[in-house]
């Protein structure tokens, strides 16, 4: 792993996903967590604060990035729910079947390298009816925006870890064997619309 990608990325992305405007996204669907969760690409912990401790049992974070582990440890320290980490790329959970009541993903299937693998693993290890929620950017619905993500898209992942800009996030899910409960999209003002169209809701397991 290169300087930038263990030091200097996890700092990027750190702060381009605990913006303000991303903050108030994530606080919309983090608190719905319950059970025995799994937060998939876990980051730096910044969702820690908004778990409701009453209803989250325990919490699974997968987290391959040794650099977003480290800077993890402060938001660790503060939070009062059990945190295991687990240090594996979303494509390979280390977790049995159907022992999962929650997964959430905020900003983490954009940048999964295979996200097919990772959602089949996702649907096995959630129990039946379990639920995924989920904050994602991704492909805008607007044609010249598309245009734009397809043509920058190479160039914004070696720069950004691998991130996608024109995955059709709910498109996705839905085809992974997951049924939309419900969701809201839209874009975020303050960010260049090629990364600002956010999908965030909740999908129930297909049994």
């Amino acid at each position: 792993m290169s300087f930038y990608e263990n030091k200097l990325l996890p700092h990027i992305i750190n702060c381009a996903c605990s913006s303000n405007a991303i903050m108030k996204l994530r606080e919309k669907v983090v608190p719905l967590a319950s059970g025995n969760v799994l937060e998939v690409g876990m980051g730096s912990a910044v969702n820690l604060r908004l778990y409701d401790p009453a209803r989250v049992d325990k919490i699974w974070g997968l987290e391959p990035s040794a650099g977003m582990r480290r800077k993890a440890l402060s938001n660790l320290e503060k939070s009062p729910i059990t945190v295991e980490w687990l240090n594996l790329p979303g494509e390979k959970i280390p977790l049995d079947n159907n022992s999962v009541d929650s997964v959430v993903l905020t900003y983490t299937l954009c940048t999964i390298p295979d996200w097919r693998a990772a959602m089949k693993q996702i649907h096995r290890v959630l129990k039946p009816d379990g639920k995924i929620i989920f904050c994602e950017h991704g492909q805008a619905p607007d044609d010249s925006v598309q245009k734009w993500q397809d043509r920058l898209n190479n160039l914004w992942g070696n720069l950004f870890g691998g991130c996608h800009l024109n995955r059709p996030i709910i498109e996705n899910i839905r085809s992974s064997g997951f049924t939309i409960d419900w969701f809201e999209s839209g874009y975020i003002k303050g960010v260049p619309k090629i990364a600002s169209y956010i999908s965030f809701g909740v999908a129930i397991k297909k049994t």
